[in-house]
Order: structure tokens, then C-alpha cells, then sequence
């Protein structure tokens, strides 16, 4: 039993000759009936009543013909489905994002899906790089938005959407440093509690080489989270001084410093080499990258 065979026992009993379900079947009359004997005999029961030109679905017919519409009609669904998954509209997205990324794609992520993509599920995880890409690997998470540059690399690890994004010393407005007006050498900073998220081993190179041993994160950073949000929070309603990504500071000023910090952060989409994505991680993928470059 086939579904193409259900569809031509259906479109017989709705027409009720053979010759006008040839016609809407675009078969010939031969082939049809050599499709409906088969799914007879495949049954062990006739489905029809041959009365001349004319038909009438059997006792047995009639107790097939609503289930086999049922079967029909869920085929069609799965299939519509399989179609809309494929286009990433409906399924389920599991993404992990680290400290930067969460701060800039959280709200802006749920709130497109759930204006544009209502039916397609968006499961959003926190965290810091190792947590996030042992989850990759335990298939707890389809992708994850890290900072690359804490990133071990790895064979079985695929990276791409790799952006920079600069960074700098961030601070209210009306910080005390900031109403100078100009670049401020960096060890005035160190009067003031510093702000970050764990930085890698690459920012911390940076940091020393271009400020000295005193920028070493282990003893300048004084207020350490994985949420960026909070320190920022923080930031705006005090005095503290967060190291983070500008994009990510809203409402915070850019703090020169002498020298010049010229930090960037390299953000990207990582996945399991070798791993199908489910469909809809291309819609999550696509506005990932419309976000982060702006």
C-alpha cells in the first residue's frame, strides 16, 4: 500500500467512474485500475463494486475511505512540515551565546523570532567559551556566539561569521575621569574599580604589553561577571569603569587613555564540524550576522 495509491482510491470514490478519475489523475484508465487492484489485493478486500460503467465503494470501501483519507491528509501535513523546516520556519534552534555576544543578541534575537518566525522554537544559553562549547559538543547546543580568541583550537570545531568589534575602558558621562575632555593616562584609572568579563589569554597580552604589568586582569580587574549587562549596569550607576566591547555599552562613553587602548574583540558562530544543522539554524545565522556587523 502506497500513498499514491491511496490517492488514486480517493480520487475514485469521489468521482465515481474510472474514466473521470483518469482525467483528474492525468492517468490512463489502465493504469488506474491496475493501481487500485493492487492496493486491493495488498488489503485482501475489495474497495469496489464494478456495476457496469459505474462504481460503489464496497462495505470494506466504506469503513477504508475515512481512514485512508486520514492517512493521506497526514501525509501532506508532514511533508508541509518537512518543507517549512526546511526553510527554516518552523523546528527548534539551540544557541549558545558568551558574554559580548549575549549582551548584543539576546533581546535582538527572541524579539525577531518572535515577530518574524513565530513558530520556529529559539533556545538561548549563557555562558562563558568552555561551558558553551562542551555543550556544542555534548549536542546540548547547535551553535555558540564566543569570543574566538579564548577559543582552544580544534579539529572537530567549525568557525565562521568571524567579526571584530572594537573594545574600550567604558564609563559614565559624568565620570570624573571622563569631564577631563582628554586622554587619561592609565594608571589614573586604577583609582576607580575596574569592570570585566573573563578576558582571554590574547586581551591580557594586549592589555600588558601596550600598559604595563599593572593591566594584568588578575590584579587591574576588580569587579569580574560573565554578564556584561550587569557590569554595564553597573558602570552607569557608578563610578566603576567597564572593559568591554563599545557596541555593547549603551549609554556609557568611550574613555581615552594614553596610551591607546585600540582593542578589538573577534567574535564567531561556532559549530560541529561535520554535524547537519537543523534549517532554521540559517535564519539564526543570517541575522546573527546583520547584528553583529551593524
Amino acid at each position: 500500500m502506497t500513498l499514491v495509491q491511496l490517492r488514486h482510491f480517493l480520487a475514485l470514490a469521489d468521482a465515481g467512474s474510472f474514466a473521470l478519475a483518469s482525467r483528474a489523475l492525468f492517468l490512463t484508465q489502465p493504469a488506474l485500475s491496475r493501481s487500485i487492484q493492487a492496493l486491493e489485493d495488498d488489503l485482501g478486500q475489495a474497495l469496489f463494486d464494478r456495476l457496469g460503467r459505474r462504481i460503489e465503494l464496497t462495505v470494506f470501501g466504506q469503513q477504508f475511505l475515512p481512514r485512508a483519507k486520514s492517512l493521506v491528509q497526514e501525509a501532506d501535513a508532514l511533508k508541509s512540515v518537512g518543507r517549512q523546516m526546511q526553510a527554516g520556519l518552523t523546528g527548534k534552534v539551540r544557541i549558545g551565546l558568551g558574554s559580548g555576544p549575549g549582551a548584543l543578541l539576546s533581546a535582538p534575537l527572541l524579539l525577531h523570532m518572535a515577530q518574524h518566525h513565530p513558530r520556529l522554537q529559539l533556545e538561548v544559553a549563557r555562558g562563558g567559551t568552555d561551558l558553551l562549547i562542551d555543550a556544542l559538543r555534548a549536542r546540548r547546543l547547535d551553535a555558540a556566539v564566543v569570543d574566538i580568541r579564548a577559543l582552544r583550537p580544534a579539529s572537530d570545531l567549525r568557525v565562521s561569521l568571524q567579526v571584530e568589534m572594537p573594545g574600550s575602558f567604558l564609563c559614565r558621562e559624568d565620570h570624573p575621569l571622563y569631564q577631563r575632555g582628554t586622554p587619561v593616562p592609565f594608571e589614573d584609572l586604577l583609582a576607580y574599580p575596574i569592570a570585566s568579563t573573563p578576558l582571554s589569554d590574547e586581551v591580557a597580552r594586549l592589555l600588558t604589553e601596550r600598559f604595563g604589568p599593572a593591566a594584568n586582569p588578575d590584579q587591574m580587574v576588580t569587579l569580574r561577571c560573565d554578564d556584561t549587562q550587569t557590569l554595564v549596569e553597573v558602570a552607569r550607576r557608578s563610578d566603576a569603569i567597564v572593559l568591554t566591547i563599545d557596541a555593547a555599552g549603551q549609554g556609557l562613553k568611550s574613555l581615552p587613555t594614553v596610551p591607546a587602548l585600540d582593542g578589538t574583540a573577534r567574535f564567531g558562530l561556532v559549530t560541529l564540524d561535520q554535524r547537519a544543522e537543523p534549517p532554521g539554524l540559517q535564519v539564526v545565522r543570517q541575522l546573527v550576522e546583520r547584528l553583529l556587523r551593524g
